[in-house]
């Protein structure tokens, strides 16, 4: 997904530059010319989404720092790139106590810029997460903080956001793996009751011997084994919620206790000579129809009728595709951060693959696919083949991972013209034609060049360097052999 800079620069020139190095690399861009027409494009009510501020420091009318200032009382978490013309220690300093990530000193290389956009943007999206697990572990989720805005997930926001206002209990049902818990924190977190206890339980993940002492506690004493007073589910939720997944699968005799708590506010524990009050929100789950449990007997009725009071039923992950690109993005920079990957992102074709895969295992099933080609992607894109279960090509194995196994993956690697075709096995620029004649050298050298600022990640000088020749050659001969430009190779590394 795009991300959109707004450029802030009095200096139209200036902006138009900073506008085609920055487009080039793969984001959109807005501008302004001074601090004030800045704040009322980034500022609520007209406020437009913005990702990224460019910021120029020397501005007439508003300046740099005092639109940095007034952004920071008002709008603390976009990111701010200062520029500056002086580069001096005062100004910077001064810039980055104002709240800025970064500062370009004017002339800026192309390079310059899109790394630290990136920089920015990747502390950014490191922030939000680290501020979304300390919401769930608070008990503090909102409806803000889910990943995606597809049409299909508007009514089910809406709904949890009004149950969240009352006490009734809420049934959320959906297919396996849509997020049923995330929308039962999120109501939680809504609700009068957030930063209380949220308590959950998988009621078909307990063993049905045990099922009255997890839920609703027990004394010391009260059976064989039971060495401690424990409490329940229902009396650590106590003043909290209760999440209840997959209660289609409480056996019928809990059935019945459930049902006396729901009606009467209090729980039995286990030997106990009287029954304890508890203040608990009931929000259950289940991904199978409760109506055809009643009729099938395996599902109580009244129950159901008590549970059933405010539905709220989760789409499938193919009936909102529009959320893909958005959770695809969250899941890779969250296995960037777990597993200290540089992934950016996913190519195009990589992107439409997985729009149009039909995601049986839904939200779940999306996070542990991008899980595994984030493992084993090789470049700094997400590529078909690094979804084999999805794509049906195999995973490319580096040659210095198979050298030693005696595995190919050139599928010709018996064929002795493919064979002398190339300078090495792990480079694919060709110095015979398909009828076994020499290329030109003009033509060797394009391939070359191209190879080495696909192996070099589009860092100019590093190719320049290791091709022996200067950056402005360098250049000359990208432009003469028509050659990807370095800055595309940046954005799509």
């Amino acid at each position: 997904m795009g991300k959109t800079v707004l450029i802030v620069d009095d200096d139209p020139t200036q902006r138009r530059i900073l506008q085609a190095v920055i487009e080039k690399s793969g984001f959109s861009t807005l501008q302004a010319s001074d601090g004030d027409s800045a704040l009322e494009i980034v500022l609520p009510p007209a406020g437009k989404k913005v990702d990224l501020m460019l910021l120029d420091l020397t501005m007439p009318g508003l300046s740099g720092m005092d639109t940095l200032k007034e952004l920071r009382s008002k709008c603390s978490d976009l990111p701010v790139i200062v520029l500056t013309g002086s580069g001096s220690i005062d100004a910077v300093v001064a810039a980055m106590q104002a709240g800025a990530q970064d500062f370009l000193v004017k002339p800026a290389s192309p390079e310059r810029i899109i790394i630290s956009l990136r920089n920015a943007l990747e502390i950014k999206t490191l922030s939000r997460e680290v501020t979304r697990l300390k919401k769930t572990a608070k008990g503090t989720l909102t409806f803000d903080d889910l990943i995606g805005d597809a049409p299909a997930m508007r009514s089910v926001v809406a709904m949890g956001e009004r149950g969240a206002r009352a006490k009734i209990p809420i049934l959320i049902t959906g297919e396996s793996g849509v997020g049923k818990e995330v929308v039962a924190r999120a109501i939680q977190g809504v609700s009068e009751r957030a930063g209380r206890p949220f308590v959950t339980i998988n009621c078909g993940a307990i063993p049905e011997n045990l099922v009255e002492s997890i839920l609703f506690g027990h004394e010391k004493g009260s059976f064989t084994g039971a060495n401690a007073k424990h409490l329940g589910k229902f009396q650590e939720a106590d003043t909290g919620t209760l999440f209840l997944d997959e209660i289609g699968e409480l056996p019928l005799a809990m059935q019945v206790k459930l049902l006396r708590v729901l009606q009467e506010g209090e729980v039995d524990p286990i030997g106990s000579k009287r029954p304890t009050k508890v203040d608990v929100r009931i929000i259950s789950a289940t991904n199978c129809d409760l109506a055809e449990a009643v009729k099938n007997g395996t599902f109580r009725e009244d129950l159901y009728y008590r549970l059933n009071v405010f539905p709220i039923e989760i789409p499938s992950l193919r009936d909102r595709t529009g959320d893909i690109p958005a959770l695809t993005e969250h899941f890779i920079k969250k296995y960037n951060a777990q597993e200290r990957m540089s992934i950016r992102g996913t190519t195009p074709d990589t992107l439409a693959m997985l729009q149009s895969f039909d995601w049986p295992g839904n939200v779940r099933q999306l996070e542990n696919a991008v899980f595994r080609a984030v493992i084993l992607s090789d470049g700094h894109m997400l590529q078909k083949q690094d979804f084999p279960q999805i794509s049906g090509l195999s995973p490319i194995i580096p040659a210095q991972e198979t050298a030693g196994l005696g595995i190919s993956n050139d599928a010709e690697s018996n064929d002795s013209l493919t064979n002398t075709n190339t300078i090495s096995d792990e480079i694919d620029v060709k110095i015979l034609d398909r009828n076994g004649h020499l290329r030109s050298l003009e033509a060797i050298e394009g391939d070359l060049i191209q190879f080495a600022i696909d192996t070099y990640e589009g860092h100019m000088s590093e190719v320049a360097r290791r091709l022996g020749i200067g950056r402005s050659t360098l250049y000359r001969k990208v432009r003469e052999h028509a050659l990807e430009s370095h800055e595309k190779r940046v954005n799509e590394k």
